[in-house]
């Protein structure tokens, strides 16, 4: 896995889209006391539930590369020039 440029702050950015579209969804959202552990494997199933982005080998879901699929993803939501992807 190679690690991207910002990724910490577009995993940060990840979190805060996804939450949306999962309430857009139907969810009624993140408690106060859900981790972001927990919040980034939500976000990462339903994300793969509904086939935006593709799963990870069984033996690779770990939380490492779950982070890094959904910085990815957000990287590739952004529009070009965007200050995350400089």
């Amino acid at each position: 896995m190679k690690k991207i440029k910002n990724e910490a702050a577009l995993l940060k950015k990840a979190i805060i889209v996804g939450e949306k579209y999962a309430m857009n969804r139907g969810y009624k959202g993140f408690a106060a006391t859900n981790s972001a552990k927990q919040k980034i494997e939500s976000l990462y199933r339903l994300l793969v539930n509904d086939k935006l982005i593709q799963p990870l080998a069984l033996d690779k879901e770990d939380q490492p590369n779950m982070k890094h699929k959904l910085a990815l993803w957000i990287a590739r939501q952004l529009p070009k020039g965007h200050e995350l992807l400089q």
